[in-house]
Order: C-alpha cells, then sequence, then structure tokens
C-alpha cells in the first residue's frame, strides 16, 4: 500500500484496479483492497490488465457482469449467474466509489430484533502473557526494527502475544466503547506491530509511528493495548524540545546555552522556583528573542550586554510590547546574575512602569443573540452557559469532571469552587447527560467528550470547545468577561465580593471595579439633563 508523509491530505482519485473515482487512502478503495488481499495477481482474460483475479477476471470485469446480469434477469442473481456473462464482457461502465454491492442469492438469515449489520463475531478465548521459559539471554541491546519492511500479509496471526493482545484489546474496547472499525484496526496493527515479537524486546514509538500512519490505522489505540500489555515505550520527542531548538537557532553558542538553561528552569523549575505553565514560557522566550539575535551579531556571551543595549532595544518599542519585552529580559538577567553568569544585571533600575488597561465593555444584546442562534448542539449550548452564566474559562471548562455535577443538590464545581445550578444550566446539562448516555458508551469521566475522545479518557481540546464560538463577536472569553463586569455593576464596583464568587486575583477583581465604576459614572453622566 502506498504510503505518505505526515500531514498529507490525498486528493480525490482513481481506483488502480476498478477505476472508481471517489475519496479513499492509498492506491486501491476499500473494496479493492479487500478484493487484492485474498486473490493474487495476473493478467486479467477480459481486459488483459495484471490485477488481482477470481477465476482469471479483474474485479472490473465481475462488476460489469453483474451489471450486465441484473439488466438482463430481475431473480436474484448468484455467482453462477455471473460467471456465466464474463465471457461477454465487451466494454466497462465506469463507476464512483461505492455504487457496486455484492447481492445475496438467498435471503439472509434473520437477526435479532433490533439489531444492524453482521452477526457480532464470538469474543476471543481468555489469554494471558505467554510463559517465556527458558531462553538465551541477548548478547547485544536491541536492534532497531524497520518496521516499514514488512508487509501486512505476512503476519503471524498464531503469535500468542498477539492472543494476548487481542484479548486485552477485547477488553479495553468494552469499558471504552471502541467502536467496530476501531476494534478491526486495532486488530490489525496488533498483528502487524507483534510479528517477529520474543520475549524481553521493547516496540519503540518511534518505530512504530511512521508505519501505521501510512495504513492509516490508529496509533493511539494500538499504543493503549501495547502500553497495558508493558511492552511500549515512549521515546518520542517532546513538542517543547522541538519548539526550544527553533526559537534558540541563530544564536551566538554562549548566548544560545545560557538562554536555553534559563528556558528549562522557567519550563521545569528549580530549587527556588516553581514550573511556569508552558504558555508563559513561550512568551517570555519569544519576548527576548529579538534582542538575543540582535546581540548575538556582536556579542558571545550575556555578560558583554550593557544597559544601553537594552536601552535601545525598548526605544523601538511602545505599550503593551515593550512592558512584555522588559518583563522578560529582567526574568533573564535576574536569574543570570543569581547564577553567577554575568557580573551586573543591565535591566536593573529600568523601571517597568504600571499597565494602564482599557475600560472593559459589555457586549449588545445583539451580540449576546448571534451566540445564543450560533449554539445549535446539546454540548455548545451547555458550553455557552457555563461560559455565559457561570464566567468559566475554556481550560476550566474541558477539565469538568461527571462528579463534578451535583444534580440532587443541584451543585456544579468549577475549578474547585461550589456554584449553585440555576434553571437554565440544568436543563441545559441534563440535555448533555442524555445526548451523551444515547450517543456513547464510554469509560471517559470527563463531562463535555467527542468522537474523539469518547473512545479514551483524555479530555477535550480547548479548539474544541471554543469552535462553535469561533468567529462570533461574544466569543466564551468575551462572554466570561461580560458575565464578570455585569456582576461588577448590578451589585456594586466592590472587589472583594468579585473575588468571592468567581475566584479571581486581588488585581484582576479591582480591574472589574474599576471597569464596572467608570461604566456607572459614564451612565450616570447621560442621565442628566
Amino acid at each position: 500500500m502506498a504510503r505518505f508523509p505526515k500531514g498529507y491530505v490525498k486528493p480525490t482519485d482513481s481506483c488502480d484496479s476498478c477505476l472508481a473515482w471517489g475519496n479513499f487512502s492509498g492506491r486501491r478503495c476499500p473494496t479493492c483492497y479487500m478484493f487484492s488481499r485474498s486473490h493474487d495477481e495476473a493478467p486479467c482474460v477480459g481486459c488483459r490488465r495484471v490485477q488481482p483475479t477470481k477465476w482469471s477476471y479483474c474485479r472490473l470485469c465481475w462488476c460489469e457482469a453483474r451489471l450486465g446480469a441484473k439488466s438482463a434477469d430481475s431473480r436474484p442473481l448468484g455467482e453462477t449467474d455471473v460467471r456465466s456473462r464474463l465471457g461477454a464482457v465487451r466494454h466497462h461502465q465506469l463507476f464512483f466509489v461505492g455504487m457496486h454491492y455484492r447481492r445475496r442469492s438467498t435471503p439472509p438469515p434473520p437477526r435479532p430484533r433490533g439489531r444492524r449489520g453482521a452477526p457480532r463475531k464470538p469474543p476471543p478465548p481468555p489469554a494471558w502473557r505467554p510463559d517465556p521459559g527458558w531462553r538465551q539471554l541477548p548478547l547485544f541491546d536491541q536492534v532497531p526494527r524497520d518496521y516499514s519492511r514488512l508487509d501486512p500479509a505476512d503476519a503471524d496471526l498464531t503469535s500468542p502475544w498477539l492472543a494476548w493482545a487481542k484479548y486485552l484489546a477485547h477488553q479495553l474496547a468494552e469499558a471504552r466503547g471502541w467502536g467496530r472499525n476501531i476494534r478491526f484496526a486495532v486488530n490489525r496493527g496488533l498483528a502487524f506491530v507483534l510479528t517477529g515479537y520474543v520475549e524481553g524486546d521493547v516496540i519503540r514509538h518511534t518505530e512504530i509511528f511512521a508505519p501505521l500512519r501510512s495504513l492509516d490505522l490508529s496509533v493511539g489505540h494500538i499504543v493503549t493495548v501495547l502500553e497495558e500489555m508493558g511492552i511500549f515505550e515512549d521515546d518520542s520527542q517532546p513538542s517543547f524540545e522541538r519548539w526550544l531548538a527553533e526559537r534558540l537557532a541563530g544564536l551566538a553558542p554562549g548566548i544560545r546555552s545560557e538562554a536555553e538553561r534559563w528556558t528549562r528552569v522557567l519550563h521545569e523549575g528549580g530549587p527556588r522556583s516553581l514550573p511556569r505553565r508552558e504558555g508563559t514560557v513561550w512568551l517570555y522566550l519569544n519576548g527576548v528573542r529579538p534582542a538575543l539575535l540582535e546581540w548575538s551579531d556582536r556579542y558571545d556571551h550575556l555578560r558583554e550586554v550593557t544597559r544601553d543595549d537594552v536601552l535601545t532595544c525598548l526605544k523601538a518599542l511602545h505599550g503593551r510590547h515593550r512592558h512584555s519585552q522588559l518583563v522578560a529580559l529582567r526574568s533573564l538577567f535576574g536569574w543570570a546574575k543569581r547564577n553567577g553568569l554575568v557580573f551586573r544585571n543591565p535591566t536593573s533600575r529600568i523601571k517597568v512602569g504600571q499597565y494602564e488597561y482599557a475600560v472593559l465593555q459589555p457586549l449588545v444584546p445583539e451580540q449576546v443573540a448571534r451566540a445564543v442562534a450560533a449554539a445549535t448542539t446539546p454540548a455548545t449550548r451547555l458550553i455557552l452557559a457555563c461560559a455565559a452564566v457561570h464566567a468559566a474559562r475554556v481550560a476550566q471548562i474541558g477539565a469538568l469532571m461527571l462528579d463534578d455535577v451535583d444534580i440532587g443538590n443541584r451543585r456544579l464545581t468549577i475549578a474547585g469552587r461550589v456554584r449553585p445550578l440555576d434553571d437554565l444550566t440544568l436543563k441545559l446539562l441534563l440535555d448533555w447527560l442524555e445526548h451523551r448516555r444515547t450517543r456513547w458508551n464510554t469509560a471517559n469521566l470527563h463531562l463535555l467528550i467527542n468522537n474523539q475522545t469518547a473512545n479514551r479518557t483524555i479530555r477535550s481540546s480547548n479548539h474544541w470547545i471554543s469552535a462553535a464560538m469561533r468567529g462570533q463577536a461574544a466569543t466564551l472569553e468575551r462572554l466570561r468577561v461580560d458575565r464578570q463586569l455585569e456582576e461588577a455593576m448590578v451589585h456594586g464596583p466592590d472587589p472583594l465580593h468579585l473575588a468571592e464568587v468567581f475566584g479571581l486575583d486581588e488585581k484582576t477583581a479591582m480591574r472589574y471595579a474599576d471597569s464596572a465604576r467608570a461604566l456607572l459614572e459614564q451612565a450616570a453622566e447621560r442621565s442628566l439633563p
């Protein structure tokens, strides 16, 4: 099967075997791919092409013969009827992928009432970790294995490790609600990676990721089974390491090493400092990078940077950009001074200044109405209520668990703070729970799930949560700010009240109180004659 690079999306194309046009991965459509797995390639008697053949005819000739037999006789067709017309095929009618389906010559057996599709396959027999017995200890370390050279058709289906893996996969599928397609893909991927496996080997992420993706198999679910077996090692490079190497490119060696140490202390923490959030680390390094690139053309170490160099870099900046870069530079040189990397802090006695925030403005009713009209699913309505009624952030909404909902006592816990459930949120919450129960059979304990997270135990992404309101004037963040501003205007601009109700920081609560006070004063001035 053809292999494509990561992130590649194959355009609409025609199948190399049946010439059908449609969207599919690889060279053949799904039906021809399954046909090729059970039939060998040979020259077709009808069209003279070298293709997988059955009774010396390719699948395209079979489709044309079936179409001709169907038009000539209205009774149910069998394989004998179609074979009798294979020799009469003189042309081929092109079609789209999925238009040809084989019809049964006899009625299918009765299925249980209310069930669709093929009868469910029996579960795999119970299996446990194979007994290694006596074995020769390896003389050398495990040699990296190239799975791209392995043909899926040569998979060892009799391996005891595969039997154990299938049994564990069945248990995980029952617990997490994996569908039929996921189960088939997981069993196929396990047969692929466990072929030739022996006791003591380790299956590494970097070795199986590209081959499994080229076969359109779910790497995450297969890795879950391998981790359950205890034979998987995640040796993939974290995204933070790739980002750090990209951001430090172009710096002088001395400045690069010191900036890297400072960034790692921010990210991982130190003896006297707590680790910062990854977003904060990104902002700090991105803030100092332009200045470090400029200094790398003249200097080799941070100790050569003077106070005039810092002031020169700051002169070209104004407002928030100057504030952010100066804060990041003060952090960098303060850390370097404490660790003895510079003799003197060039950013000392350079005042950052108090950042003047603009007055927060409330949303107009038309903006809120458009946001409400955009929420068309039970999930988006509940997300909208959490932001607009309870002033919850996007990350806090995604982190909600089922245990955070107490319907009997009408309580909702958001970020550790217990809030009463109003009638609107309670109705939307019950609608979502009913939709979740009927839509998925899942072991995910997060309140909000989707098609990707229902089969796993992780939370939904911030991108998915905020997707419905993206492009609206009233985004989830604007709705959260509007709710807190409304509380300050209705109950008075009291920072203590805002901090108690929403759990805000003292400076943030004072900012909302100042904005509410300014808005109330403007309203009072307009009301005067």
